[in-house]
C-alpha cells in the first residue's frame, strides 16, 4: 500500500499501518479482480475496504486451508476464539491482531454494524459442519452471512445516497457468491461440499452422486445454466444500486460488478467444464473494463470529491 493512501486516510499510527499493510497484501495475494477493482476507489479509502477483505480472507483460511492438520472442531474452536478477541477488540476500541486492528479501525471510523460480523462468521462456521443444502432457502443461510454482508459493510465507505442502497449491495454480493459456486463445483466438491440447491439439480435429474461423477451431461449443464440465470437476475437488481453510492465510488462497484458476473460468462464459454478447467475473466477482459472505469474514477473525483476519506468520524489519536 502506498504511503500516500494510509497518510490521506489518516492512519498514522505505524502498527496501525502495518495492520493495514497486512490486509492489503492479503487483498492482493488472493484477491486479484477484487484488489483491481478497489484501485479505481479514492486513495484514501482503498485501506478500508483491504481491511475488510484481510477479516473475511484470514477467517476463510482458518475453516479451508487444505493444508491444515488441525480437525473441523480444532477450527471451529480457533475460529470461535479468534472471533471472541475481534468483538472484544471492538468493545475496547482497538486490537493487537496483526489483521484485527486494522479492521477494528476500519468498523469505529465507518460505523459498520457489528452483526454484519456476526452474520459472516457464522457462515464460515456452517463450512465445517454443513456439506449440503437441500434448498435455496438453506443456502441462503449461508449465503447471507458469506457474501450478502460482505455488500453491506462495504456500503457505508462507500457512502450511500439513498437507504435502498443496501438492499443492491445484498443483492451483488449474493450474485458474486453464486457465479464463484457455479465456477467452483468441481473444487468445492474436493472439499466435500455443494453448493448448489438439492432440489433444484433434481429438477434437472441432477444429484450429488451425478456431480460427484465430474461429467458434464446434457443435464449437468441445463442445472448450471439455470443457477447462471439466478446470478444475472440479482445482478441485474442490484444495478440500481450502483447509481446510489457516492460518484467516486460507482465506478469500482460497477467494474465489479462486470469482472466478477462475468465469471459465468466464463462457464459458458468452457461449455460448463466446472470439473476439469476453471473458468477465468481474462486479463485482455479486466484490462479493457478497468481502462475506461479508471477514468470515469478519475473524473468523478474532480467533479464531485472523495467524500469522507477519512471516514465518518475522526480517527483518534494515534490511530
Amino acid at each position: 500500500m502506498s504511503r500516500r493512501d494510509l497518510d490521506r486516510a489518516g492512519i498514522t499510527d505505524p502498527e496501525t499501518r502495518a495492520s493495514y499493510e497486512r490486509c492489503r497484501e492479503l487483498n492482493a495475494a488472493h484477491g486479484k479482480t477484487y484488489y483491481l477493482a478497489t484501485l479505481l476507489l479514492p486513495p484514501a479509502k482503498r485501506p478500508f475496504v483491504h481491511a475488510l477483505y484481510g477479516f473475511a480472507r484470514y477467517a476463510d483460511e482458518i475453516v479451508d486451508d487444505l493444508a491444515s492438520t488441525l480437525s473441523d472442531q480444532e477450527k471451529s474452536d480457533w475460529l470461535g476464539s479468534w472471533g471472541d478477541e475481534f468483538f472484544a477488540s471492538l468493545r475496547r476500541g482497538r486490537s493487537d491482531d496483526p489483521v484485527c486492528r486494522a479492521v477494528v479501525d476500519t468498523v469505529l471510523r465507518w460505523e459498520i454494524p457489528v452483526e454484519h460480523f456476526e452474520a459472516f462468521l457464522h457462515s464460515m462456521r456452517m463450512d465445517l459442519t454443513v456439506t449440503e443444502y437441500a434448498t435455496y432457502d438453506d443456502l441462503y443461510e449461508y449465503v447471507y452471512g458469506s457474501a450478502a454482508v460482505i455488500g453491506l459493510q462495504m456500503v457505508p465507505i462507500l457512502e450511500p445516497t439513498q437507504p435502498e442502497a443496501f438492499e443492491r449491495a445484498k443483492d451483488l454480493g449474493v450474485a458474486f457468491q453464486l457465479a464463484n459456486f457455479v465456477r467452483d463445483v468441481g473444487e468445492d466438491l474436493d472439499r466435500g461440499r455443494v453448493y448448489l440447491p438439492l432440489d433444484e439439480l433434481a429438477a434437472f435429474d441432477v444429484t450429488r452422486a451425478d456431480l460427484e461423477k465430474r461429467v458434464v451431461t446434457p443435464d449437468v449443464r441445463a442445472a448450471l445454466a439455470a443457477q447462471i440465470a439466478r446470478v444475472r437476475r440479482l445482478e441485474e437488481q442490484s444495478r440500481e444500486g450502483i447509481a446510489m453510492l457516492h460518484p467516486s465510488s460507482q465506478p469500482c462497484i460497477e467494474a465489479a460488478r462486470v469482472l466478477y458476473c462475468g465469471i459465468v460468462d466464463a462457464v459458458e464459454a468452457i461449455d460448463y467444464d466446472v470439473f476439469d478447467r476453471r473458468a477465468t475473466v481474462s486479463m485482455t477482459r479486466r484490462l479493457s473494463v478497468a481502462g475506461p472505469a479508471w477514468a470515469r474514477a478519475l473524473g468523478a473525483r474532480r467533479t464531485y470529491g472523495e467524500g469522507h476519506p477519512r471516514g465518518l468520524h475522526a480517527p483518534a489519536a494515534g490511530s
